[in-house]
């Protein structure tokens, strides 16, 4: 913790009082790199975290529109160039140009939401927050639209009679089980290794849940019947994990690997089943996140949450490092 000085926007810029502000594990993964590490990201230091923002548009910029003062926003996180095609369309979590410009998400490359101000740098990231509470709502930016973003790439596949697995019931995973059970009428079956994240998941309407372990698959054929299953969303994608995935497999079988780890893996025409495709989806769209509000507007789509002041901001860091969260841990300035 330390003071700095309040932000001031500049031309086109908003500043958000900050009202909720979720910790994530990308922060736990930025905090655990080695100087050397942290070098190659390029990230600046010092530099607040936290890139899952929920807040109040506090002052305006010279020339910034779109937006009024006191107006309750969410942040969108992936911000591009705002020009290219993939922008054009909403979908900024995939602009080719960012990465030259040096335009990076808030927390991840520049000052990011744990603080109690906030500078956002063009009004188009601001979406509407209407009368959702601030921390119910403020995980969603991510822990909702992440899940919400690789389930759509996989939607034509989860037909009545298909079978979806979420690996990791934690902060996205639980997220992840909710939407299935929303958006398509596949079953849904959960691994984690943890027995409480198990019960964690039935709580939130996994039809199944069982240890991610060696057995992980036998299991699934004795509740389901032999045969691959439909698409395996991984939230946690480490090796074991990833053997796991492989055995649960099969022809048009969808591997989804969300979570932040880096695995190796055999891929081509004999080296995985027919038809089967291997994506990385990143974050999500601009009006994905606008539909994600939505489903929590509407009351079929809700965060776990645990409140933390922004003085117990480094307590909330430990325990999502060291597991002890169930949900989402949600700092309030």
């Amino acid at each position: 913790m330390r003071e700095v000085p309040t932000p001031e926007p500049g031309p086109g810029e908003v500043r958000l009082r900050i009202t909720a502000a979720g910790a994530c594990h990308s922060d736990s993964f930025v905090m655990g790199l080695s100087a050397e590490q942290y070098a190659g990201f390029g990230y600046p230091l010092p530099m607040t975290l936290g890139h899952e923002g929920v807040g109040v548009v506090d002052a305006l910029g010279e020339g910034a529109t779109g937006v009024e003062l006191g107006e309750p926003v969410a942040v969108y996180g992936p911000q591009g160039c705002g020009r290219c095609h993939s922008c054009a369309a909403g979908i900024e979590n995939y602009c080719s140009h960012a990465a030259a410009l040096g335009i990076t998400p808030p927390g991840l490359g520049k000052d990011g939401v744990m603080a109690e101000y906030m500078i956002v740098t063009d009004p188009r990231l601001l979406i509407p927050l209407g009368g959702l509470d601030p921390v119910a709502t403020v995980a969603l930016t991510d822990a909702g639209l992440t899940p919400y973003h690789a389930i759509m790439g996989s939607l034509e596949l989860l037909v009545p009679g298909s079978v979806a697995v979420v690996i990791g019931v934690g902060g996205l995973g639980h997220l992840a089980i909710q939407l299935l059970r929303t958006l398509t009428s596949a079953t849904v079956i959960a691994l984690d290794i943890s027995q409480s994240k198990l019960d964690f998941a039935r709580e939130v309407g996994a039809h199944h849940a069982f240890l991610s372990d060696d057995q992980a698959a036998a299991q699934v054929a004795e509740a389901l019947g032999p045969g691959p299953v439909t698409a395996v969303f991984d939230f946690v994608t480490t090796e074991p994990v990833l053997k796991i995935v492989r055995s649960l497999s099969g022809p048009r079988t969808d591997l989804v690997l969300v979570g932040a780890g880096a695995v190796e893996t055999t891929v081509g025409l004999l080296g995985q089943p027919f038809g089967s495709r291997i994506r990385a989806p990143y974050w999500g769209s601009r009006p994905e996140l606008m539909e994600v509000l939505e489903l929590a507007r509407t009351g079929r789509l809700s965060v776990d949450t645990e409140s933390f002041s922004l003085d117990e901001g480094p307590e909330a860091y430990r325990r999502l490092h060291d597991g002890e969260l169930r949900g989402r841990a949600v700092v309030v300035p």
